[in-house]
């Protein structure tokens, strides 16, 4: 692949900045552009990348003012603060920014790859499978299920490929604050000689997927043979608990979770991601396990 023009739209973001670089790594012959508007990115996630900056907000800029003509669209653009409530500012926001991006794609015939969320199956029993029980809790994901129904309405007319996240942790999501992964917030906890706090019992089980997995979907789907909408998990649960018990070797340190009554009233209890779709259709296959990724991030 070379000579494409390639925009990441939320490139300073966690998964957006991953992405980036790795497509730069990769493949080094493209022309490579970042739309962020910096409300939650960052540019210290952005150092070493090569190609051309830009600092809009996607929701309302016009994109013919930057460029002609896109090969490849990565949307990873969004509010995901899962905890925002202003539904009048997520819908524009999400559904604003990626109906933008959706035309400029259609009118330049660009391959969309974009990002979607396994908050969209709200407190649906797993394993969650695309195109059933979709039944958002909160306004956020309400706003990916609706980008998710906008996209389904040009599969026919455009590559597009919508990949819903389930519980993302990796390198570059530190300065997400309260918003980054329970992983990293359990090892920061971890690290300051505190016992991990867990809501009781901890029992939750999440589908904690490794950044550098969803970075691969990402790739695997700008060169997918069709469009539609695929889960990007590991297709495994993991509890907290038992996360603690992987940071224990991590860390060094011997600490057992303190428990905690849970404030949250739409919390996703267990994700799982059925991944039959994304096997078949983008041949993708994670490459860490719970243990493997967590070795990985916290290497020394």
């Amino acid at each position: 692949m070379k000579n494409k023009k390639i925009l990441v739209t939320g490139g300073a973001g966690f998964i957006g900045s991953n992405l980036t670089l790795t497509l730069q790594e990769k493949f080094p012959d493209n022309e490579y552009f970042v739309m962020d508007d910096f409300s939650s990115g960052d540019y210290k996630n952005l150092l070493g990348f090569k190609g051309e900056v830009i600092s809009e907000d996607v929701s309302c800029v016009n994109l013919s003012d930057y460029f002609k003509k896109l090969d490849v669209i990565f949307h990873q653009a969004a509010v995901t603060d899962t905890t925002v409530f202003d539904q009048d500012l997520m819908m524009k926001k999400n559904v604003g920014g990626f109906k933008n991006v959706l035309q400029f794609a259609l009118a330049s015939k660009a391959k969309l790859i974009y990002a979607s969320s396994a908050a969209v199956y709200g407190h649906s029993n797993p394993p969650m499978i695309v195109g059933q029980s979709e039944m958002p809790a909160n306004i956020y994901g309400f706003s990916k299920l609706v980008t998710d129904n906008m996209a389904r309405k040009y599969f026919k007319d455009l590559h597009i490929v919508g990949l819903r996240y389930f519980n993302v942790y990796g390198p570059k999501e530190k300065h997400k604050g309260k918003m980054a992964s329970q992983i990293w917030q359990l090892y920061l906890q971890m690290k300051a000689g505190k016992n991990p706090r867990l809501f009781k019992d901890g029992q939750q089980a999440r589908d904690q997927v490794y950044v550098k997995d969803v970075v691969s979907a990402n790739i695997l789907a700008m060169g997918s043979s069709e469009s539609g909408i695929f889960n990007v998990g590991t297709g495994q649960t993991t509890t907290f608990n038992k996360i603690v018990e992987i940071l224990k070797t991590a860390t060094g340190d011997n600490l057992n979770p303190e428990y905690i009554n849970n404030p949250y009233e739409h919390y996703q209890e267990n994700t799982q991601a059925d991944l039959s779709q994304t096997q078949e259709k983008l041949n993708y296959y994670p490459a860490y396990n719970i243990e493997q990724g967590i070795k990985d991030y916290f290497k020394t």
